[in-house]
Protein backbone atom coordinates (compact mmCIF):
# COMPACT_ATOMS: atom_id res chain seq x y z
CA UNK A 1 0.00 0.00 0.00
CA UNK A 2 1.63 3.30 -1.22
CA UNK A 3 1.02 6.35 1.27
CA UNK A 4 -0.04 10.12 -0.24
CA UNK A 5 3.79 11.18 0.47
CA UNK A 6 5.32 8.26 -1.69
CA UNK A 7 2.68 8.60 -4.27
CA UNK A 8 3.31 12.62 -4.63
CA UNK A 9 7.50 11.85 -4.26
CA UNK A 10 7.03 9.76 -7.43
CA UNK A 11 4.85 11.55 -9.24
CA UNK A 12 7.33 14.55 -8.61
CA UNK A 13 10.03 12.71 -10.51
CA UNK A 14 8.19 13.42 -14.05
CA UNK A 15 10.12 16.99 -13.54
CA UNK A 16 13.55 17.51 -13.93
CA UNK A 17 14.28 19.94 -11.02
CA UNK A 18 13.09 16.98 -8.53
CA UNK A 19 14.98 14.30 -10.47
CA UNK A 20 18.04 16.41 -10.05
CA UNK A 21 17.15 16.96 -6.90
CA UNK A 22 17.23 13.47 -6.11
CA UNK A 23 19.46 12.52 -8.26
CA UNK A 24 17.67 9.16 -9.20
CA UNK A 25 14.52 9.04 -12.60
CA UNK A 26 11.95 6.44 -13.38
CA UNK A 27 11.69 3.62 -15.64
CA UNK A 28 8.79 2.07 -16.26
CA UNK A 29 7.46 -1.27 -18.29
CA UNK A 30 8.88 -4.73 -18.41
CA UNK A 31 11.14 -4.77 -20.71
CA UNK A 32 12.76 -1.57 -19.58
CA UNK A 33 12.74 -2.59 -15.76
CA UNK A 34 14.42 -6.14 -16.64
CA UNK A 35 16.61 -4.35 -19.10
CA UNK A 36 17.88 -2.07 -16.53
CA UNK A 37 18.44 -4.86 -14.38
CA UNK A 38 20.12 -6.88 -16.93
CA UNK A 39 22.14 -4.35 -18.01
CA UNK A 40 24.54 -4.52 -14.35
CA UNK A 41 24.85 -0.96 -14.86
CA UNK A 42 21.63 0.54 -12.86
CA UNK A 43 21.37 0.90 -9.37
CA UNK A 44 17.84 0.38 -8.65
CA UNK A 45 16.67 2.08 -5.33
CA UNK A 46 12.98 1.12 -5.63
CA UNK A 47 10.71 -1.29 -7.86
CA UNK A 48 6.71 -1.20 -7.48
CA UNK A 49 4.81 -3.95 -9.04
CA UNK A 50 1.74 -6.12 -9.59
CA UNK A 51 2.23 -9.61 -8.04
CA UNK A 52 2.01 -10.87 -11.57
CA UNK A 53 5.48 -9.07 -12.47
CA UNK A 54 6.66 -10.14 -8.50
CA UNK A 55 6.41 -13.19 -9.35
CA UNK A 56 7.70 -13.78 -12.95
CA UNK A 57 11.08 -11.76 -12.33
CA UNK A 58 11.40 -12.52 -8.43
CA UNK A 59 15.18 -13.98 -8.77
CA UNK A 60 16.60 -11.40 -10.87
CA UNK A 61 14.62 -8.26 -9.33
CA UNK A 62 17.17 -6.13 -7.30
CA UNK A 63 16.54 -3.44 -4.54
CA UNK A 64 13.49 -3.00 -2.49
CA UNK A 65 10.02 -3.92 -4.25
CA UNK A 66 6.83 -3.05 -2.85
CA UNK A 67 3.36 -4.54 -4.02
CA UNK A 68 0.44 -2.62 -5.72
CA UNK A 69 -2.06 -2.57 -7.70
CA UNK A 70 -3.27 -1.74 -10.73
CA UNK A 71 -4.70 1.44 -9.28
CA UNK A 72 -1.99 2.41 -7.31
CA UNK A 73 0.58 1.86 -10.05
CA UNK A 74 -2.23 4.28 -12.40
CA UNK A 75 -1.84 6.86 -9.33
CA UNK A 76 2.42 6.87 -9.91
CA UNK A 77 2.60 6.37 -13.23
CA UNK A 78 3.87 9.00 -16.03
CA UNK A 79 2.50 6.88 -18.88
CA UNK A 80 -0.96 6.83 -20.88
CA UNK A 81 -1.22 2.90 -20.29
CA UNK A 82 0.98 1.95 -16.99
CA UNK A 83 2.36 -2.31 -17.36
CA UNK A 84 2.72 -3.69 -14.24
CA UNK A 85 6.27 -2.38 -13.11
CA UNK A 86 7.68 1.40 -12.09
CA UNK A 87 11.36 1.44 -11.00
CA UNK A 88 13.47 4.49 -9.28
CA UNK A 89 16.76 4.56 -10.78
CA UNK A 90 19.60 6.54 -9.46
CA UNK A 91 21.27 8.59 -11.92
CA UNK A 92 24.34 7.72 -13.65
CA UNK A 93 27.66 9.00 -12.72
CA UNK A 94 28.18 12.47 -14.42
CA UNK A 95 31.01 12.71 -16.92
CA UNK A 96 32.73 15.44 -18.18
CA UNK A 97 35.33 14.25 -20.88
CA UNK A 98 35.08 11.72 -23.62
CA UNK A 99 37.86 10.05 -25.10
CA UNK A 100 37.01 10.17 -29.07
CA UNK A 101 39.75 8.80 -30.38
CA UNK A 102 39.30 5.22 -32.21
CA UNK A 103 35.58 5.44 -31.57
CA UNK A 104 32.87 6.94 -33.00
CA UNK A 105 31.27 9.35 -31.31
CA UNK A 106 27.39 11.12 -31.55
CA UNK A 107 27.40 14.57 -31.34
CA UNK A 108 23.86 16.22 -31.17
CA UNK A 109 23.15 19.83 -30.87
CA UNK A 110 19.62 21.06 -29.81
CA UNK A 111 17.34 17.62 -29.93
CA UNK A 112 14.48 18.70 -28.21
CA UNK A 113 11.98 16.02 -28.93
CA UNK A 114 12.16 13.33 -25.83
CA UNK A 115 11.14 10.43 -28.06
CA UNK A 116 13.64 11.35 -30.42
CA UNK A 117 16.83 11.70 -28.08
CA UNK A 118 16.10 8.29 -26.71
CA UNK A 119 15.58 6.27 -30.45
CA UNK A 120 18.72 8.16 -30.96
CA UNK A 121 20.67 6.40 -27.38
CA UNK A 122 18.86 3.30 -28.47
CA UNK A 123 20.49 3.15 -31.92
CA UNK A 124 23.69 3.94 -31.21
CA UNK A 125 23.54 1.14 -28.52
CA UNK A 126 22.40 -0.98 -31.48
CA UNK A 127 25.85 0.21 -33.69
CA UNK A 128 28.02 -0.18 -30.85
CA UNK A 129 28.34 3.33 -30.68
CA UNK A 130 29.35 3.63 -27.05
CA UNK A 131 29.09 7.71 -26.43
CA UNK A 132 27.00 10.71 -27.15
CA UNK A 133 27.74 14.48 -26.45
CA UNK A 134 24.75 16.78 -26.15
CA UNK A 135 24.40 20.21 -26.60
CA UNK A 136 23.09 21.60 -23.23
CA UNK A 137 19.70 23.08 -24.44
CA UNK A 138 19.15 18.98 -25.99
CA UNK A 139 15.87 17.25 -24.25
CA UNK A 140 17.13 16.12 -20.73
CA UNK A 141 18.35 11.99 -21.06
CA UNK A 142 16.48 11.47 -17.38
CA UNK A 143 13.28 12.62 -19.26
CA UNK A 144 10.38 9.72 -18.71
CA UNK A 145 9.98 9.93 -21.86
CA UNK A 146 13.72 9.42 -23.37
CA UNK A 147 13.74 6.72 -21.17
CA UNK A 148 11.01 5.03 -22.17
CA UNK A 149 12.17 5.22 -25.71
CA UNK A 150 16.10 4.04 -24.88
CA UNK A 151 14.38 0.79 -23.77
CA UNK A 152 17.45 0.37 -21.57
CA UNK A 153 20.13 1.65 -23.57
CA UNK A 154 20.66 4.12 -21.49
CA UNK A 155 22.48 1.78 -19.10
CA UNK A 156 25.27 0.90 -22.06
CA UNK A 157 25.86 4.57 -23.38
CA UNK A 158 27.70 7.30 -22.06
CA UNK A 159 26.40 11.06 -22.50
CA UNK A 160 27.92 14.28 -21.42
CA UNK A 161 25.95 17.19 -21.82
CA UNK A 162 28.10 20.65 -22.35
CA UNK A 163 28.77 23.49 -24.59
CA UNK A 164 28.84 22.13 -27.93
CA UNK A 165 30.40 24.39 -29.83
CA UNK A 166 33.56 24.84 -27.05
CA UNK A 167 33.40 20.77 -27.26
CA UNK A 168 33.82 20.73 -31.31
CA UNK A 169 36.51 23.16 -31.31
CA UNK A 170 38.68 21.43 -28.67
CA UNK A 171 38.58 18.06 -30.73
CA UNK A 172 41.80 18.10 -32.70
CA UNK A 173 43.46 15.80 -35.61
CA UNK A 174 39.71 13.99 -35.66
CA UNK A 175 37.20 13.99 -37.95
CA UNK A 176 33.78 16.10 -37.62
CA UNK A 177 31.13 15.11 -40.09
CA UNK A 178 28.34 17.07 -40.50
CA UNK A 179 24.62 15.59 -41.72
CA UNK A 180 22.94 18.00 -43.70
CA UNK A 181 20.35 18.30 -46.75
CA UNK A 182 23.71 18.63 -49.57
CA UNK A 183 26.48 17.28 -48.77
CA UNK A 184 28.78 14.32 -50.31
CA UNK A 185 26.77 11.66 -50.28
CA UNK A 186 26.42 9.17 -47.42
CA UNK A 187 26.90 5.88 -49.88
CA UNK A 188 30.17 7.00 -51.21
CA UNK A 189 31.89 7.33 -47.50
CA UNK A 190 34.24 4.29 -46.27
CA UNK A 191 33.51 2.86 -43.28
CA UNK A 192 34.59 4.89 -40.37
CA UNK A 193 36.20 3.37 -37.31
CA UNK A 194 36.93 6.69 -35.52
CA UNK A 195 35.13 10.53 -35.74
CA UNK A 196 32.25 12.41 -34.59
CA UNK A 197 29.20 12.64 -36.31
CA UNK A 198 26.71 15.94 -35.99
CA UNK A 199 23.18 15.74 -36.03
CA UNK A 200 21.22 18.55 -35.82
CA UNK A 201 18.33 20.17 -34.30
CA UNK A 202 14.76 18.36 -35.62
CA UNK A 203 14.25 21.84 -37.37
CA UNK A 204 16.74 23.84 -38.08
CA UNK A 205 19.30 21.59 -38.89
CA UNK A 206 22.57 22.27 -37.81
CA UNK A 207 23.80 25.79 -36.72
CA UNK A 208 26.50 27.46 -38.87
CA UNK A 209 28.80 28.15 -35.83
CA UNK A 210 28.68 24.25 -35.73
CA UNK A 211 28.43 23.30 -38.96
CA UNK A 212 31.79 25.84 -39.26
CA UNK A 213 33.38 23.52 -36.81
CA UNK A 214 33.27 20.05 -39.22
CA UNK A 215 35.25 18.45 -41.97
CA UNK A 216 32.80 16.31 -43.66
CA UNK A 217 29.51 17.56 -44.86
CA UNK A 218 27.49 14.41 -45.52
CA UNK A 219 23.70 13.67 -47.23
CA UNK A 220 21.29 10.67 -47.40
CA UNK A 221 20.08 10.61 -50.86
CA UNK A 222 16.75 11.77 -51.74
CA UNK A 223 14.64 9.80 -53.91
CA UNK A 224 11.40 11.12 -52.95
CA UNK A 225 9.71 13.71 -52.12
CA UNK A 226 9.45 14.63 -48.39
CA UNK A 227 11.33 17.55 -47.23
CA UNK A 228 13.74 16.35 -44.58
CA UNK A 229 14.07 13.26 -42.29
CA UNK A 230 13.10 12.52 -39.01
CA UNK A 231 16.87 12.93 -36.86
CA UNK A 232 16.58 9.66 -35.49
CA UNK A 233 15.80 7.79 -38.31
CA UNK A 234 19.05 10.23 -39.88
CA UNK A 235 20.96 8.45 -37.51
CA UNK A 236 19.94 4.85 -37.98
CA UNK A 237 20.93 5.28 -41.68
CA UNK A 238 23.96 6.97 -41.02
CA UNK A 239 25.19 4.81 -38.86
CA UNK A 240 23.99 1.88 -40.42
CA UNK A 241 26.10 2.82 -43.37
CA UNK A 242 29.28 3.95 -41.74
CA UNK A 243 29.30 0.81 -39.26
Amino acid sequence: MLNKKMVKYIQSLGQKKPRDEEKVFVAEGPKLVEELIASGNADIIHIYATAEWINDNRRNATGNITGINDDELKRISQMVTPNKVLAVVKQFPSINKIDVKNKITLALETIQDPGNLGTIIRTADWFGVEQIVCSNDCADMYNPKVVQATMGSIARVRILYTDLKEWLFSQKDIRIYATVLEGRDITTVEKLNEGIIVIGNESKGISEEILKLTNVKLTIPKRGKAESLNAAVAVGVVLGWVR
